[in-house]
C-alpha cells in the first residue's frame, strides 16, 4: 500500500490510498463469508452458494461495500500513524477505483487537530494584584463568626424592631374574600429580611406581643399568581412573639469555642487576618492566571473544527449528567423540570466549550514551542496532588493505576508547568 498526504488547510488534510489488489481480494473473502448466510440463490441451500455464483446473480459489486469496510480500518489507521495525523472527525471518502484484481484507489478528507499560530505569549505587561486585607475586613469576618454563634432570645418588654424575629399568624384578604396561599400559623419572620411582599415587614415594626395589625400591601405586577398580580390586599396579622438576636461577647472564651488554634482575641484576629490574606492571594492568583490565559488565547490564531467543539459539549453534558446522578436526578428529568431541551443546553454550552478547546490547543502549542515536559518528580507530585484533592490514599491510588494512567498525569503536570511558565513571563 502507498499513501500520499496533502494539507488542505490549518485543520483539514487529504490522504490518498493505493491498495494492492490482493488486499482488496482479502476483503472480498471476508465480505462473502459474512454475507453468504443471508443470501438466497435458486438451486443452492442458504449459505452454500459460491461467491462467483452470487456475483453473477446480483452483480460483481455485490460485496464491494462490505469488502471495503472490512479492510478500511487497518489501512486507515496505518496511514494516520505514518503521517502523524490526529483526526477529530469522521473521514469523507471518495473511491476512485474499486474491483476484483484491481488496485483499490481512494482518497480521504478529514478534519484534524488544527495548527495554532501563537501570537505574543510572554512580556504581556500583566501583573498579579492582591486585594489588601483591612481592619474592617477582619472585624466583618469576626462579626460573621459571632452571628453564627448567636441565639434568639424572647423579649416582651418592647415593640418589634428591624432585625427582630417575630412569630405571627396571618391571613390575606382580597376585598372581603380570603385568598388561597395567604394564610399561615406560627410563621417565623425576620423583619427587614425581605422575605415577604415589599412593605409587609415594615408595617410590623412597632407592634407588640398580642397586637393585631392590618398590613396593607400591593402584590408585584410580575407575581406568579396571576389572580393577585398587581392587586392591593390586606393581611390580618397577629403577633405571637418577638425574639432578638443575642450575640456572644468577643472575649477569650468565645475565641476558644470557635478557633482550634487561637486562645486570645488578639491571636484570633491574627488568625482571621492570615486566613483572609491567604484567600485574597488565591483569588489574585486565580484572576491573574485567567487573565494571562485569556490574553495568550486572544493573541493566537486557530481555526477550530466544529467536531472538537461538539465533542467538548458531549463531555460537559456527561459531567452534568454525573452531577445530576449524585443528586439522585436523571438528566432528562432535569430538562423536564427546567423546561429546557438537550439541544438548548448544547447551544448554551457552545461558547464555553469553544473556550475550553481553544485553551487546550494554545497550551499545547506553547508547551511544544518551549519544549516543556514533566520530570518524574513532577509527575509524582501531580499524582500526590490528585490523591490529596480526592481524599485517596496515595499508595492505594498508585496500586490501582492502569497502563497509560501515568502518561495522563505526565500530561497534566506538563500543562501545569506550562501555565506556570506563562505566569512567570507575563510581565
Amino acid at each position: 500500500m502507498t499513501t500520499t498526504f496533502e494539507k488542505l488547510s490549518s485543520n483539514k488534510v487529504k490522504l490518498g490510498f493505493v491498495v494492492e489488489p490482493e488486499k482488496f481480494d482479502e476483503g472480498l473473502k471476508i465480505a462473502y463469508n459474512k454475507l453468504k448466510g443471508r443470501i438466497n440463490i435458486p438451486g443452492f441451500r442458504k449459505g452454500k452458494a459460491p461467491m462467483k455464483v452470487i456475483e453473477n446473480h446480483y452483480g460483481e459489486s455485490v460485496f464491494y461495500e462490505d469488502a471495503f469496510d472490512a479492510i478500511f480500518p487497518e489501512i486507515y489507521q496505518a496511514a494516520l500513524k505514518e503521517h502523524d495525523v490526529q483526526v477529530v472527525d469522521r473521514p469523507e471518502l471518495d473511491v476512485e477505483q474499486i474491483g476484483r484484481g484491481k488496485e483499490l484507489k481512494f482518497t480521504v478528507e478529514v478534519f484534524v487537530r488544527p495548527d495554532v499560530e501563537l501570537g505574543e505569549y510572554t512580556h504581556l505587561g500583566l501583573v498579579k494584584t492582591v486585594d489588601e486585607v483591612t481592619d474592617d475586613d477582619v472585624n466583618a469576618e469576626i462579626e460573621r463568626a459571632r452571628d453564627r454563634s448567636s441565639r434568639w432570645v424572647e423579649v416582651s418588654d418592647r415593640a418589634a424592631k428591624l432585625d427582630d424575629q417575630v412569630n405571627i399568624d396571618y391571613a390575606g384578604f382580597d376585598g372581603d374574600e380570603q385568598f388561597d396561599g395567604g394564610t399561615a400559623q406560627n410563621h417565623e419572620l425576620i423583619l427587614g429580611s425581605g422575605s415577604f411582599i415589599p412593605g409587609f415587614e415594615d408595617q410590623l415594626v412597632g407592634a407588640k406581643v398580642g397586637d393585631e395589625v392590618e398590613v396593607n400591601v400591593t402584590f408585584p405586577e410580575q407575581y406568579h399568581a396571576e389572580n393577585l398580580a398587581g392587586k392591593p390586599v390586606v393581611f390580618k396579622v397577629k403577633v405571637n412573639g418577638i425574639r432578638e438576636k443575642e450575640m456572644p461577647a468577643l472575649d477569650d472564651d468565645f475565641v476558644t469555642e470557635v478557633s482550634e488554634t487561637a486562645n486570645t482575641v488578639d491571636e484570633y484576629k491574627a488568625e482571621i487576618r492570615a486566613n483572609l490574606e491567604k484567600a485574597a492571594d488565591q483569588r489574585g492568583e486565580s484572576a491573574f492566571e485567567n487573565e494571562v490565559l485569556e490574553t495568550v488565547c486572544g493573541n493566537a490564531k486557530v481555526d477550530i473544527p466544529d467536531a472538537m467543539i461538539e465533542d467538548q459539549i458531549d463531555s460537559m453534558l456527561r459531567d452534568m449528567e454525573m452531577r445530576m446522578m449524585y443528586q439522585g436526578m436523571k438528566l432528562d428529568d432535569y430538562f423536564k423540570y427546567t423546561g429546557q431541551t438537550r439541544e438548548q443546553v448544547r447551544e448554551m454550552y457552545k461558547d464555553s466549550a469553544r473556550e475550553r478547546v481553544l485553551g487546550q490547543l494554545v497550551l499545547e502549542a506553547v508547551k511544544k514551542a518551549e519544549n516543556i515536559s514533566a520530570s518524574d518528580e513532577e509527575i509524582d507530585a501531580e499524582i500526590a496532588r490528585y490523591a490529596e484533592q480526592n481524599k485517596i490514599e496515595l499508595d492505594k491510588l498508585k496500586g490501582s493505576m492502569a497502563e497509560g494512567d501515568r502518561e495522563y498525569f505526565a500530561e497534566a503536570a506538563a500543562t501545569r508547568k506550562t501555565i506556570d511558565f506563562l505566569k512567570a513571563n507575563a510581565e
